[in-house]
């Protein structure tokens, strides 16, 4: 049990708990009883506190709707057998939230504070967690520039908040995947590391283009040549190439996963090679038309472990073995879900209890 800090709390007068379908629980859809949200004013943190979920009055001239000063995380919440409630590398998380303030030019959060709150909204929830396999308590937590004023300049306000909501698995299937060649989701010295509102709003369209011709998710690749893979855009892109786990080098075009950051944490444990470096696309077509690829999948909190069924590269579709005879990226999922669903010991320390 670690100690978190205590917020002013205003509960529901009504739950709706009993009115949500457990069984049908589309991702991001779903939401609890409560949320928490704090301001940013004059230098400092303030009126932090836990209220019912509901809409909040702004501005319709703040400048995240103008300027896009505004950026999230996503983290999970689950619960044990013996009915513990944890999340999963809360921490990981509170440093990734500050690298993308900083950033986007806001202010940055106590790290305490970001867990604290998280932990404390959860905690309030916890009735809300799903028990079914594969299915968990999805944690937004959220900051945006709130100055009524429509002038290109860092905000002097702002709103941090979490939001929580159920959730089951975000893909069902083996993913068909296409390596994109024209679009661009970051560049050097652009905001790819950052978990920023506008890198999902640019991915929007060529996303759409995409499902429109029968694919799950894109493949980036890098803004200047299109020869290297960067990330899929619902989660970091990883491979197992000839026995060697490769994935593409967080920096400042790719997000530095937490899930990412466990598989590979995961993969050194057990004696797997990893390379974090550029990763050409050449080398994966390759090593799909030579069989040297024995593994593909996205790594990510809302995704997990996304198996890829297929790529696609230049009009050619690329077909990979059965995702269910996959030793690793399968060994993957059940580790982490054993890990987080409390089934073995977390002998790294990863799961924070509430």
């Amino acid at each position: 049990m670690t100690e978190t800090l205590d917020f002013k709390t205003t509960k529901t007068s009504k739950s709706r708990l009993q009115e949500t379908d457990f069984d049908n629980l589309p991702f991001g859809r779903t939401f609890t009883d409560h949320m928490f949200v704090a301001d940013y004013a004059d230098g400092e943190w303030k009126n932090f506190e836990i209220v019912p979920y509901g809409p909040i009055e702004l501005s319709p001239a703040i400048s995240a709707l103008h300027y896009g000063q505004a950026f999230f995380e996503g983290i999970k919440a689950y619960k044990h057998a013996d009915g513990t409630v944890t999340i999963f590398r809360p921490d990981k998380n509170a440093i990734r939230f500050n690298k993308s303030a900083e950033r986007l030019c806001m202010p940055t959060l106590p790290e305490d504070i970001f867990v604290s709150s998280i932990a404390a909204v959860v905690d309030i929830d916890r009735d809300w967690i799903p028990t079914q396999p594969n299915h968990a308590l999805y944690i937004r937590p959220f900051m945006f520039a709130t100055d009524p004023y429509l002038g290109v300049t860092p905000s002097g306000t702002y709103k941090y908040m979490v939001l929580i909501g159920p959730v089951g698995p975000y893909f069902s299937k083996a993913l068909r995947v296409k390596i994109e060649t024209h679009y661009t989701r970051a560049a050097e010295g652009g905001m790819g590391y950052a978990k920023a509102a506008g890198n999902y709003g640019s991915s929007m369209l060529p996303g759409r283009k995409a499902a429109e011709e029968g694919f799950d998710q894109l493949i980036w690749t890098d803004a200047k040549d299109h020869a290297y893979i960067e990330e899929m855009g619902a989660a970091n892109a990883m491979f197992l190439l000839d026995g060697v786990l490769i994935t593409a080098e967080a920096g400042n075009t790719i997000l530095d996963g937490v899930t990412r950051d466990t598989v590979i944490a995961l993969a050194k444990e057990w004696g797997i090679k990893v390379e974090e470096r550029k990763v050409s696309v050449a080398e994966i077509i390759e090593g799909a038309k030579n069989g040297k690829l024995t593994d593909a999948f996205g790594a990510g909190t809302a995704a997990t472990i996304a198996p890829v069924g297929s790529i696609s590269y230049n009009g050619e579709e690329y077909f990979l073995s059965d995702p269910k005879t996959r030793e690793f990226s399968n060994r993957v999922f059940q580790t982490l879900d054993d890990i987080k669903y409390g089934r073995v010991a977390d002998t790294h320390g990863w799961n924070y209890t509430v």
